[in-house]
């Protein structure tokens, strides 16, 4: 017998990405109803996404140029890291793989060949260009500057990426929630507003249905948390033990800005910069039309205000006036996100910190997994425990990846900093940090399970933070460096005919905001 009824708890980003998905996938073959507070706020910080956020609209047929205007949106091309070091030096971390020549990539040729005085990502990538001059990824009639890797995708998913796309999207986490609550109830989604009350359970522990306030019980087979950082389901109903990552991620609070800016006189960056601090760093996030900024920290070091003093120092001086969001942040995961009948999705399941923009990628990568082992009335524990291990790899890949931006980050200038050098590491990593002194890391030496970082953003955070081998592999010494240079001084010349050709972000995406207006 298949599972026809699903019910949703929660709202936000990640209640509505899962009931439109649902509803693409299986259509009328199944009901999904979504119960939602009309009291109970989202986070709504989370603002910034991987490029493989594509494959989630692709799939739900939607077009950037209607929904971006109508949640604020922009293009991300990288993620600038500000003052990691300590010295005031920057680096880009791109949504680019590496070009290769001789079997060897462009990093391990820049180490050879490079100029020792510019940073790494310039010699070896050539979207940090493109993110200096703050370019536009698509030229003013709308093809992207590398056609060949634009046009629909269809209903893929994030197991089917082949091809690295160039950018991401920056957007208002609460317009694409209403964005998507108008697609899902023109979908069929059933959108029920009111607080849940109580939760049933029959004699196995299974939870039979959700008890509103003013519209009664709302049954089904299925049930999806989707309660934020409560795991109003999974954890407070169902038990299932949290584990906590605070451990080897100590930044456990943030607090948040949403500041007004002029694009037109200001331009927009397509990128989302992290700024190292004193106990933590500051995302600062260009949407159209403002800045959204936060200062992620360790509580341990840090009071919230004078987390809130130094953001308001950094992004908003004399604006007083801008309300501040303070967050506690969940650090960790459910050890296991499918439980009896009730499946954890988004801050619910886990959460790392929002270094790398890791959130909704996670909420995509959960829905995409959820399709793929979705039960029938037998609730075969084969498909239950595959998706378990599937999302478990996932969040703990990531967490090793964060933890590489600390430990390989020199500084020792602060308590905080300081701590980051002596502080436990995941099992595993200890032996890529000692790699990646002697060699660049290769798909052998990072973390063996999927978690959406490629080869390349591990070697561009190793080298980013200034741990890279003292000398090239010996081999390069063997071969004729002629197509190499070839190959690095193609990137240079690529990097500036863009610079040249492409429109400013501002400049394009002025040109699809009328769509907004129907």
């Amino acid at each position: 017998m298949m599972i026809r009824n699903v019910v949703i708890v929660g709202g936000g980003t990640a209640g509505w990405m899962t009931a439109t998905y649902l509803k693409t996938a299986f259509q009328d073959r199944i009901s999904v109803t979504l119960v939602e507070s009309a009291a109970v706020g989202t986070i709504g910080v989370g603002e910034a996404t991987f490029s493989t956020i594509r494959h989630f609209f692709d799939y739900l047929g939607l077009d950037e140029r209607d929904w971006m205007p109508q949640c604020s949106g922009s293009y991300k091309l990288a993620i600038k890291y500000d003052n990691w070091r300590g010295d005031g030096s920057h680096f880009f971390h791109p949504f680019e793989r590496l070009r290769t020549s001789d079997g060897f990539t462009a990093a391990e040729w820049n180490l050879a060949l490079g100029d020792p005085t510019e940073s790494f990502d310039r010699g070896s990538f050539i979207t940090p260009y493109l993110c200096e001059a703050e370019r536009s990824p698509r030229m003013l009639d709308g093809t992207l500057f590398t056609a060949s890797l634009d046009g629909e995708l269809g209903r893929s998913t994030l197991d089917e990426q082949r091809a690295q796309f160039p950018y991401a999207y920056h957007f208002d986490a609460a317009l694409m929630a209403r964005y998507l609550t108008k697609l899902g109830v023109a979908q069929g989604v059933r959108h029920v507003v009111d607080d849940v009350v109580g939760v049933g359970q029959d004699e196995r522990g299974w939870i039979t249905h959700v008890s509103t306030r003013n519209q009664g019980d709302v049954t089904g087979d299925l049930f999806i948390d989707c309660t934020g950082f409560r795991g109003l389901l999974i954890n407070q109903t169902l038990k299932e033990k949290f584990v906590s990552f605070t451990d080897v991620l100590p930044n456990n609070r943030a607090v948040a800005l949403r500041v007004p800016r002029d694009m037109a006189e200001h331009g927009i960056a397509p990128y989302t910069k992290a700024t190292a601090q004193d106990a933590g760093w500051i995302w600062t996030i260009p949407l159209y039309g403002r800045i959204g900024t936060g200062y992620v920290y360790s509580d341990e070091f840090c009071e919230p205000e004078e987390a809130e003093r130094t953001l308001r120092e950094f992004a908003a001086p004399g604006q007083d006036e801008l309300e501040a969001n303070h967050i506690r942040m969940r650090i960790g995961r459910n050890e296991r996100s499918w439980v009896n009948n009730c499946v954890a999705v988004g801050l619910s399941s886990g959460f790392v910190e929002p270094l790398e923009s890791t959130g909704i990628f996670f909420i995509q990568h959960a829905i995409e997994q959820l399709v793929k082992h979705f039960p029938d009335n037998t609730w075969d524990e084969t498909l239950m425990r595959g998706y378990n291990d599937k999302v478990a790899r996932v969040i703990d890949g990531v967490k090793e990846f964060l933890v590489l931006h600390y430990v390989a980050s020199p500084r020792q200038d602060t308590d905080y900093w300081r701590e980051t050098k002596v502080r436990a590491i995941p099992d595993g990593l200890a032996e890529r940090l000692e790699t990646a002194a002697v060699r660049l890391l290769d798909e052998s030496t990072i973390y063996p399970y999927y978690h959406g970082f490629e080869v390349y953003s591990w070697i561009t955070i190793c080298l980013g933070m200034g741990l890279a081998p003292k000398s090239p592999r010996p081999a390069l010494a063997h071969i004729d460096p002629v197509r190499a240079s070839a190959e690095l001084a193609a990137i240079r010349a690529d990097a500036e005919r863009l610079v040249k050709t492409l429109p400013s972000a501002y400049e394009y995406l002025s040109t699809i905001q009328p769509a907004a207006e129907g």
